[in-house]
């Protein structure tokens, strides 16, 4: 398919840094006003080993709890960690009523399963939403803590896009932690939802019929504008450094921004689209943990 790209507008740029802003506003009236209830909402953080990334993304979690007037405790331990070392932490953590959220840092090194630590984090502190018992309760529509990274998909796609009602969305990816919660929500805000992966047959003419496209299969700027339908929405997930001709690195996006922003209705850019939104949504699972603890204890 040829596809042509002068005579279309560029795309609005969905401002993530924006979005996000605005949201931990919101986050800090919620902890105001569950500290004047005599509650103040704490976040744990567990990282293991040190992984660059990790230690980043840690770093701007930790800053921003601390924006909002969110508690964090800080867990750090060697790569040797072992596995039954770190499920005792969480069991403390579990059990101690003044930490609501507990979030352990993935990936964890080799010799520790991160399915049984994951299953391990009480679904009520689950923070990130990863519990298996939060992963039913969001396919069956219950009020459980959602992951991160497709709520704050989402709540982009409703700022900049309206109602989802009826409109077509595709999801390009079936990880556990984006592609199928995201399809979750999409189902539940009324779209029809397709979603493509590594086995899926003519997945670009699957991908143009897309009101709604969302990228999140870690390939950088594998989507160009041949698998974009014009005046799509288009929400790019992927967070991959490459190398330049001159030696440095840059971050790029699963999506060619260049050539789908001539094509797109409104396109998030990477870095500062989905990114920030994610560490907001922490925060506000944070809020969501310590009040569905609070109706917990309220019995």
């Amino acid at each position: 398919m040829t596809t042509t790209l002068t005579s279309q507008p560029i795309a609005i740029n969905i401002d993530g840094k924006k979005s996000a802003a605005k949201l931990l506003g919101n986050t800090t009236q919620e902890v105001s006003q569950l500290k004047q209830q005599g509650i103040t909402p704490c976040l744990a953080v567990v990282l293991v080993g040190d992984d660059a990334a990790s230690q980043v993304y840690v770093r701007n979690k930790l800053r921003t709890a601390e924006q909002v007037g969110i508690k964090s405790i800080e867990f750090r331990f060697d790569a040797q960690l072992t596995e039954a070392r770190l499920l005792a932490t969480i069991d403390e953590l579990n059990n101690d009523p003044a930490v609501h959220g507990i979030l352990v840092q993935l990936p964890l090194p080799q010799q520790i399963n991160e399915s049984a630590i994951v299953r391990a984090i009480s679904p009520v502190k689950d923070v990130d939403g990863f519990h298996p018992q939060n992963a039913g309760g969001l396919v069956q529509g219950q009020r459980v803590i959602t992951p991160c990274t497709p709520l704050g998909c989402l709540l982009l796609l409703q700022e900049y896009g309206g109602d989802l009602s009826g409109k077509h969305a595709v999801v390009i990816g079936r990880s556990n932690i984006v592609g199928k919660p995201m399809a979750s929500l999409l189902l539940h805000a009324h779209c029809s939802v397709t979603t493509l992966h590594s086995r899926s047959r003519d997945a670009a003419q699957l991908a143009r019929q897309a009101d709604i496209l969302i990228a999140a299969v870690g390939q950088p700027q594998m989507i160009d504008a041949s698998w974009v339908k014009p005046g799509a929405l288009v929400i790019d997930v992927g967070i991959n450094r490459v190398t330049r001709t001159d030696g440095s690195s840059r971050l790029v996006g699963d999506v060619d921004y260049d050539s789908v922003s001539l094509v797109a209705k409104a396109i998030t850019p990477v870095p500062g689209g989905v990114g920030p939104m994610t560490i907001a949504c922490l925060m506000q699972n944070t809020v969501l943990a310590a009040e569905l603890q609070l109706q917990q204890a309220a019995g």
